[in-house]
């Protein structure tokens, strides 16, 4: 039997398992796990089942299991599917895909040798990235390369290969090279996209100045001719520079300019590109009505493109959802990361660190919390060269997952990395100091963290003061967090994201316990919990189910109390945090402590 599934080909005669057509080297136990969860992937299967029929006769332990799906995943990674293989507590393992597994197109092996020796190697390279087989085609492009045949066209498909594998640095010469085969041959169009590309290369790598000055070179070739794309393009990229030099307001316009300069000009790609960044602005600014119907519109025009090109879509996608992240619009990050993995998978491009970033911080919301771990790990890995700007973003995300599962030590230090690399560890880590017990240094971080007008502080200052509100209630600043709520709250266009308008309950909540007015807390955490339910934020819900248990308790609810706990202790076991789980165990303590007790009063 044999399975196609994203760039996956599933040989199970020939015990060969195949990514974008290069073999993938498996233990035999490993393939023959494959085998078994894509061969019963309509159903969840046992930890006891998968054991009994991957290791018949043998015996094992459930680490031996856990090792082979650690390894299936990290193979799967190649073509951006580890996320294929889910874990469901309690239940076991299951194969799923958004998209139904195929059967693959026979290869002629015969016809494919003969047609090497006919077309050769460069032929075979077009062929293979006009199919988007990008590690096909990257090697044939470089063996191509060894007897001179390549042409300025070859060049920067090649260049897109890498840059579709994840091998940015390795694309730069080959795109320079480009550039100089595109300016001789007197492409000068060609030449100012792939020096934009350049640009944006450096610019990602941490390098500006080199980046700027490509830019300034691909807007001399750009002056020269009149190309609607182009120019759209170029006034792109400038205004992605303006924004990371704190100029948000010039970043709109550039972006403005891009989209009215290529609007209803059969450009479809940059279109939705420069439509997507403006929202991107717009929402920075304070217009977030605006800004999300951009983002949301621009994806139309992105579906609309038949032949969408990867870069410029990952771009597109990428841009979208960290918007969704950094706004705390949870439901809206799930659903963008989805689809951009979807798209990666259909492109035949490898998983980015800043898709496996994105992914990281909505699993730590919504998911689970080993997941988000493995996956925060490997983006900070990929990050070093993909776009090392975002290490910091990285190491905040890495505070967040470990606070979440509770090991506090390293969540700080993740924190402290992430601040010494330039980065706002805001609001995890305040967060963490107000559950150690130091209010007002979580109070003074988040203070500091609104300081200054840098599109970071602009695209996160909802959030940001959502948190200020509960902290400030917490160290009885009762006027402070009450202008905040008035803010927040009156700004519904603003602000309209369930995760601030979470926090602000909560944060009523706790000025309404300072009143001892217990019915109106119990209302607001009520409203908050359902909150962070519409948008599956389940580490908080389990927090404020905690929360609501002990305020029940308190007042004498024992069956309430009994069933917030219990229903906290399910999500946290289902999370993976032993922190949470140790919270629902204290609690429940707490309450079988507090029954007999209550029956004896009632006796006596």
């Amino acid at each position: 039997m044999a399975f196609s599934f994203g760039l996956f080909e599933l040989d199970e005669a020939g015990r060969v398992l195949l990514c974008a057509r290069q073999e993938v080297a498996l233990q035999p136990r490993v393939f023959d796990l494959l085998v078994y969860l894509v061969r019963y992937r309509d159903r969840v299967i046992s930890k006891d089942e998968l054991l009994e029929s991957v290791w018949p006769d043998v015996t094992v332990t459930d680490n031996s299991l856990q090792r082979a799906v650690s390894s299936l995943r990290a193979a799967l990674r190649r073509g951006g599917m580890d996320g294929a293989i889910r874990n469901l507590p309690g239940k076991g393992y299951r194969f799923f895909l958004e998209s139904e597994i195929r059967q693959p197109e026979r290869i002629d092996r015969k016809h494919t040798d003969a047609a090497v020796g006919t077309i050769g190697a460069i032929g075979l390279a077009r062929r293979a990235a006009a199919g988007q087989l990008w590690l096909q085609a990257a090697t044939l492009f470089a063996s191509a390369d060894e007897n001179g045949e390549l042409n300025a066209e070859d060049l920067h498909n090649w260049a897109l290969a890498l840059q579709c594998l994840g091998k940015t640095t390795a694309a730069v010469p080959i795109l320079v090279r480009a550039i100089a085969a595109r300016s001789e041959a007197g492409d000068t169009a060609g030449a100012a996209v792939d020096a934009i590309a350049l640009s944006g290369l450096h610019f990602e790598s941490g390098q500006a100045a080199i980046g700027k000055g490509w830019l300034a070179r691909a807007e001399d070739w750009a002056s020269r001719i009149d190309d609607p794309a182009t120019t759209a393009l170029l006034l792109w990229m400038k205004s992605k520079l303006a924004a990371f030099d704190g100029e948000p307001e010039q970043a709109l316009a550039l972006a403005d300019a891009a989209y009215t300069s290529v609007k209803y000009k059969d450009a479809l790609n940059i279109e939705a590109l420069s439509l997507a960044y403006r929202g991107f602005y717009r929402l920075c600014l304070g217009d977030t009505h605006g800004g999300m119907a951009d983002q949301d519109h621009a994806a139309a025009v992105a579906l609309s493109s038949a032949n969408l090109d990867p870069i410029m879509g990952g771009s597109l996608y990428c841009n979208i959802l960290w918007a969704a992240r950094m706004f705390g619009d949870w439901a809206r990050a799930d659903q963008w990361t989805r689809s951009y993995q979807n798209f990666c998978s259909g492109s035949g491009m490898e998983l980015t660190g800043s898709c496996q970033l994105h992914r990281s911080e909505v699993l730590g919301i919504r998911g689970s919390l080993d997941e988000a771990l493995a996956r925060i790990k490997d983006a900070l890995a990929r990050l070093t060269s993909d776009a090392p700007w975002s290490m910091g973003d990285a190491n905040r995300v890495l505070g967040d997952v470990l606070a979440a599962i509770g090991d506090d030590d390293a969540a700080l230090e993740a924190y402290d990395r992430a601040y010494a690399l330039g980065w706002c560890p805001e609001p995890g880590r305040a967060m963490l100091l107000l559950a150690r017990g130091e209010a007002e240094a979580a109070y003074a971080s988040l203070e500091r963290s609104l300081i200054g007008k840098t599109w970071w502080t602009l695209q996160r200052r909802g959030i940001l003061l959502a948190h200020l509100a509960l902290v400030a209630a917490h160290t009885n600043r009762s006027g402070r967090a009450k202008a905040l709520i008035c803010e927040l709250s009156g700004n519904p266009d603003r602000w309209p994201m369930p995760s601030i308008r979470a926090l602000t309950n909560e944060a009523q909540a706790i000025l309404a316990l300072s009143r001892q007015d217990h019915e109106v807390a119990m209302r607001h955490l009520h409203l908050a919990r359902q909150l962070w339910s519409s948008i599956e934020g389940r580490v908080q819900i389990v927090r404020l189910r905690l929360q609501i248990s002990r305020l029940q308790l308190e007042r004498g609810d024992t069956r309430g109390a009994m069933a917030e706990a219990h229903a906290a202790q399910l999500l946290a076991g289902e999370l993976g945090s032993p922190k949470l789980v140790a919270d629902c165990v204290a609690l429940q303590r707490d309450i079988d402590g507090w029954r007999p007790a209550a029956r004896r009063q009632l006796c006596g």
